[in-house]
């Protein structure tokens, strides 16, 4: 383990490499795979911890405890590399379970009392109408969203502003039907804005 990390040291940009390792390691049933990546978590690089994060992700659909983990203790790490492999983690557990079976995980992820939980569901999503479910229900998405457009976390109003341009490209009118009932006098919200109109 401590030869793969280092190899996975080496290279600073970039998902593949990880999640090719990650794969690889899941593929081998001799390993404990849980045990591996909760292991993992307390790396001191982000590599070793993007690793944990892409196996508990692999592992959330069928393991409610590497879910568990996701939502804690990877939605805590401060490193951005990070918080963008939780992302790909919560989007690959919907994908594997349905998108409209785990709509209620969704309505509870994008109220979280961690924004980084916020932001993962908004960005892991993305484009929200792209997906299984959110693709024949266009609004439910737009206003799960824009929940988010007034949140004290600028890394997550920037999710949300983006996710809804993404949007804005297939459902304009949806999406300025949204925004025409916002608070532009609040300057979190007026910035939310802004992202969506940007082109």
């Amino acid at each position: 383990m401590k030869v793969l990390i280092e190899r996975l040291k080496q290279i600073e940009h970039g998902f593949k490499h990880i999640v090719e390792a990650g794969d690889e390691l899941l593929e081998d049933s001799t390993l404990n795979h849980f045990g591996m990546a909760l292991a993992l978590l307390d790396d001191e690089s982000y590599q070793g911890r993007m690793l944990a994060t892409h196996m508990l992700g692999q592992l959330s659909a069928n393991d409610m405890k590497a879910l568990d983990l996701l939502l804690t203790k990877v939605a805590a790490d401060p490193n951005w590399r990070v918080q963008e492999m939780l992302a790909k983690a919560l989007d690959h557990y919907c994908r594997m379970l349905g998108y409209g079976r785990v709509l209620g995980s969704i309505q509870q992820w994008i109220t979280n009392d961690h924004p980084n939980v916020r932001r993962a569901v908004t960005e892991g999503l993305r484009i929200w109408t792209s997906r299984p479910y959110f693709k024949d229900h266009p609004l439910e998405a737009i206003q799960l969203i824009a929940r988010n457009r007034a949140h004290e976390s600028e890394y997550l109003r920037k999710s949300v502003g983006n996710a809804l341009r993404d949007i804005a490209r297939k459902f304009p009118d949806l999406v300025k039907s949204e925004v025409a009932n916002w608070d532009l006098a609040d300057r979190r919200v007026a910035f939310t804005s802004k992202l969506v109109a940007s082109r």
